[in-house]
């Protein structure tokens, strides 16, 4: 990996990935800031989809029930929570649809990195900037933000493109990786791609 003295060069096109975690109808629904929320998302996305950037969606996928981990099914039961959402399929979806060359990822864990071929597929492309968007900052989004930069990559995330159904937990969450990553607004990550592009 190269070394990095501005922006400019951590924001190129052509070693950024958009990640779009766990934006699904169903947690969509639930968050306190839905329409500024999908505005931002939706912005972050036509310009990646305009420069060519890779775009990553996440879909949390239930294991069959005698496969699912015994850990987290005991800790949903003390948190008075469900492992699955219900029969409803609709509520699995995206609620983006993604293009044809745009990438699904299926998974299981709160990591984008633990169970997929995520790292796999980044390495082979060349490339090291992940900008981190979706649901729930506290959550996925954090834990794949953390894992990333230990393992060597660069995650940026874009404040006003990721949310949780937890107003507070999502701001102590954004404080928290401010002290370690680079968090910042989905205009000022757009401005940087435009700025880059051709580089």
């Amino acid at each position: 990996m190269s070394e990095y003295n501005s922006y400019e060069e951590l924001f190129k096109p052509s070693n950024s990935a958009l990640i779009v975690w766990d934006v699904q109808n169903m947690l969509v629904q639930g968050i306190f800031n839905k329409e500024q929320f999908m505005n931002s998302l939706n912005n972050l996305i036509n310009s990646a989809r305009s420069l060519n950037i890779p775009i990553f969606y996440t879909k949390i996928t239930p294991l069959p029930e005698r496969f699912e981990s015994p850990v987290r099914k005991f800790l949903l039961s003390r948190w008075g929570r469900k492992a699955s959402w219900g029969n409803d399929p609709n509520l699995y979806e995206l609620a983006i649809k993604p293009e044809k060359n745009e990438i699904v990822i299926n998974k299981n864990t709160a990591s984008i990195f633990v169970g997929t071929n995520f790292e796999l597929m980044i390495r082979n492309a060349g490339i090291t900037t992940l900008v981190f968007t979706g649901i729930a900052t506290e959550i996925g989004v954090e834990s794949s933000a953390r894992d990333a930069f230990n393992l060597g990559f660069l995650p940026v995330i874009a404040e006003d493109a990721v949310s949780s159904s937890d107003k507070e937990s999502h701001e102590r969450s954004l404080a928290n990786m401010k002290k370690m990553l680079i968090v910042m607004k989905s205009e000022e990550i757009i401005n940087y791609w435009e700025k880059t592009k051709g580089l």
